[in-house]
Parts: C-alpha cells; sequence; structure tokens
C-alpha cells in the first residue's frame, strides 16, 4: 500500500472558529466560485485574506465543502444536510455535529492531515508532551518523499492542539471563547499536569480521554462504523471488535472510546436486527452488516436522533 499525502499546512496557522462554518456554507449557497475572489470573500464573511484561505481549507478538512468545477466549491451532501437551510443543525448548537466535524477531520484516506492521522492512530505514548511529539513526528516526516522543516512541523502540531484545547494567555487565563475551535468542547484532550524535559524546561502534559463518551451518541457511532467500513473495510461484510477497537482511522481510535464502551455499542447496534448483527464467543467477536443500502442523509439523521432506529 502506497504512502498516503499527508497534508502539514493550508490552515495558515489558524484553527476553525465557531462562526466559520455556518459563515461559509451560506456565502458559498449563493457564490459557489466566492473563495477564488479573496477581496469579496474578505467583504462577505468579515475576514482577513489568511483567515479567508485558513477557511477554505477548513471546510475542505471537515467535508463540508469539495471542489467543483472550476474554482468553485460546492458543498457536500454532509454540509447540505447539517448547515443548509433547512439543516439539522445550522448554527452548532448539538454536540452530534461537533463528533460528526471530528470524525471527518480523522477519516482522509488518501491525504490525511499528518497530525490527526499520527496522533490519533498511531502515537502509543501515555502523554502528549510537546517536545517529545515534536521529535516523534520529526522522526516520522524524515521518512516521507518530502521531509518538512522543524517550524512546518511544530506549527502543524499547535494547529492540531489549539483544535482540542482552549487558548490561553501568558498569565494561563482562558481567552474569549469566540477565538477557541468548536471541537475543544469534545474534551478529547486533558491537561494533566507538567514535567521537565530533557533540556530541564518545564513544559504542560496532555492525554487523550480515553473514558466513554455518552454525548457520543448511538447515531454518530453508526455513522462513523458506516464510513470506516466503506473506505477501509468496502469488500467485507463483518469487522471484528479489534478491527473497531484498534485499527488505523477506527472508531475506538478516533473517538478515543474504551474497549468495553465499543462492545456495549456494538452489542446494541447488533440488537436492531435487521441492521446488524453482533457476534460474541469465546475467542472472536465481530458485527456483521445485513443491510448495506444507507444513504449519507439517512445516517447524519440518525446522529440527530440519539438512539439509532430502525428503518
Amino acid at each position: 500500500m502506497s504512502e498516503p499525502n499527508y497534508r502539514f499546512s493550508g490552515h495558515e496557522s489558524f484553527t476553525c472558529r465557531y462562526a466559520w462554518l455556518p459563515k461559509a456554507v451560506e456565502a458559498l449557497s449563493s457564490n459557489p466560485s466566492l473563495f477564488s475572489e479573496i477581496d469579496e470573500a474578505m467583504v462577505q464573511l468579515g475576514l482577513g485574506k489568511n483567515m479567508v484561505q485558513s477557511l477554505r481549507f477548513w471546510v475542505q478538512a471537515m467535508r463540508v465543502a469539495e471542489p467543483g468545477d472550476g474554482n468553485h466549491l460546492r458543498l457536500t451532501g454532509f454540509g447540505k444536510s447539517i448547515f443548509g437551510r433547512d439543516g439539522l443543525d445550522p448554527f452548532m448548537e448539538d454536540s452530534s455535529t461537533l463528533w460528526l466535524l471530528h470524525w471527518q477531520l480523522c477519516s482522509h484516506h488518501d491525504n490525511p492531515l499528518f497530525a490527526w492521522h499520527f496522533l490519533f492512530n498511531r502515537y502509543n505514548e501515555p502523554e502528549i508532551v510537546r517536545s517529545e511529539v515534536l521529535e516523534a513526528i520529526d522522526t516520522e516526516s524524515r521518512q516521507l518523499a518530502r521531509p518538512l522543516a522543524k517550524a512546518t512541523l511544530a506549527q502543524h502540531f499547535d494547529v492540531f492542539m489549539h483544535t482540542y484545547m482552549p487558548t490561553r494567555g501568558k498569565k494561563n487565563e482562558i481567552i474569549e471563547d469566540n477565538l477557541d475551535c468548536p471541537l475543544v468542547e469534545l474534551g478529547l484532550i486533558e491537561r494533566t499536569g507538567e514535567k521537565f524535559n530533557k533540556k530541564s524546561v518545564k513544559e504542560p502534559v496532555y492525554g487523550f480521554n480515553r473514558e466513554p463518551k455518552p454525548d457520543l451518541t448511538m447515531g454518530v457511532f453508526a455513522f462513523a462504523i458506516d464510513d470506516f467500513w466503506k473506505r477501509c473495510k468496502s469488500d467485507e461484510q463483518s469487522l471484528s471488535l479489534s478491527e473497531l477497537t484498534t485499527g488505523i482511522g477506527s472508531p475506538g481510535q478516533v473517538f478515543k472510546l474504551p474497549e468495553d464502551d465499543i462492545r456495549h455499542r456494538l452489542s446494541t447496534m447488533g440488537s436492531w436486527g435487521e441492521d446488524y448483527e453482533y457476534r460474541e464467543s469465546a475467542m472472536f467477536e465481530q458485527l456483521v452488516r445485513v443491510r448495506n443500502a444507507y444513504t449519507t442523509e439517512e445516517l447524519i439523521e440518525y446522529a440527530y436522533e440519539g438512539d439509532f432506529a430502525n428503518v
């Protein structure tokens, strides 16, 4: 299997902020070429040039929009279903929207965001310490066809962290909320302490929240299962508990769910009967797909129902 075409830049060092996606969807609905007209975009979106370019990056990274004809960006079915005129959550008031956007960021197969792909899937250290992670991703980048400058890697990692951790000022106070990425609300990364690094400089220590996520609805989980299945195991009629828990790009890795929570969720899905069957034995546990014809729109609607209903 060939090496993915990793992305390290395009965000212009900005995270995606609270009002950005609804603004972008409204603007693109009337003018698909907006982002190719920088001056017009700056006026219509009320953003500076670099922020406009950053927003163009994030609407595509979160699969809200995709390249169309010429320089156009067209809204995806996902983008329309959630943020459109009659969307399920146009102002991002439901936590399901945040979980879905997080999944979309982490589930690029051919051109993944490097920090998201590496840290959620392959970084096995219990602690996230900036100097240690930068050393690890520098080592990783040297194996790529085009090694990158350390400054580029550092900026990329910092954007990753600011996507999930609130911005703090020099006195460690939290800056106003609207400067943060909405995915901060998911609580996926937590500060756990501090330690001295190799240069005897004290650094903050972070870690992934690996506890059950009660606000992650079964509908969102089912959306992720279906998307992972189609992208990575499209020819398979069953997926093992191990694949869904620890596989690269799996729901277990992306959502940082413990195995027992995933097992419980899969058992619940198995009880839907007409949709999935969960098989459990002393040696093997797997989810079997019974129905294959789900549309993206159906699954997105289920994500906002709380419980995933049979149809």
